[in-house]
């Protein structure tokens, strides 16, 4: 059941956004060479529980970390390790920051020193997508409409999409009704609900340089490009409203 939002919820809701959206760019900053993803994981996590709020992810569902850090052909749910990031490296963070019972959810790609323009096109093309999607979060329009304008950006530019693992409503739940796909499914399987105000949604495009396929580790967690090509993730919580739609997990810079 999709559950909208009261202005109490809302309000309660930016407060925990601007959390994660400052954590984001944190995480961003430290993201450089010989820099380990633990390293960063921690930083994070200080700055979270300073702000009286706590990170989302850690031991949701047994996750070992505080945030998510993926690194090149990983995905989504990459565990921070002793790993030092090198030149070229991309590193996609995610990161969820729940304060007085609600969630902000919002993940970037960042980039490590020289990249190949093809690397710099995805990590790009992959935060346009989100924009391209966005330009549908709005009352009237369906969930598919989203889907339909991340999808076609994508494979525009040549990329994929992951179609195993999707966007999602958010709030006092990570996961939430409705799912975003980041596709648009043939034949259709999941709920394609009108959007109306109130609803808070994680979009959050998942794209590839090579195949769709997706496999996942052997830790449980981590998710790698099938074909081990490069991967970009972008995400953030946003607010459908009675006119544009709000993006509660907007750049904030860590104070």
């Amino acid at each position: 059941m999709i559950k909208i939002k009261s202005e109490k919820e809302v309000q309660l809701m930016r407060r925990a956004g601007k959390i994660a959206a400052a954590a984001r760019s944190l995480a961003g900053k430290m993201v450089t060479e010989g820099v380990t993803t633990h390293s960063i994981n921690k930083r994070v996590h200080d700055f979270i529980i300073s702000q009286g709020a706590v990170p989302t992810f850690l031991g949701y569902s047994g996750y070992p970390a505080s945030i998510c850090i993926s690194v090149n052909e990983e995905v989504i749910h990459g565990i921070p390790s002793s790993r030092k990031l090198q030149s070229g490296d991309i590193v996609s963070i995610d990161i969820g920051a729940t304060k007085d019972g609600y969630i902000g959810d919002c993940a970037a790609t960042f980039t490590v020193g020289d990249v190949s323009p093809l690397t710099q096109k995805l990590v790009e093309v992959t935060e346009q997508c989100f924009y391209e999607g966005l330009k549908f979060a709005k009352a009237g329009y369906r969930v598919s409409d989203i889907s339909r304008a991340i999808q076609s950006y994508a494979e525009e530019n040549s990329f994929s999409v992951v179609r195993k693992y999707v966007g999602h409503g958010v709030g006092s739940k990570l996961h939430e009704d409705p799912e975003v796909p980041n596709f648009v499914e043939k034949p259709r399987r999941r709920a394609d609900p009108r959007l109306v105000p109130g609803m808070t949604l994680a979009i959050e495009p998942m794209v590839n340089i090579g195949d769709a396929a997706v496999k996942v580790l052997g830790d449980g967690w981590t998710v790698v490009t099938a074909d081990l090509a490069r991967s970009a993730h972008y995400e953030n919580t946003i607010l459908i409203t009675c006119g544009e739609p709000e993006i509660l997990t907007a750049t904030e810079e860590a104070s």
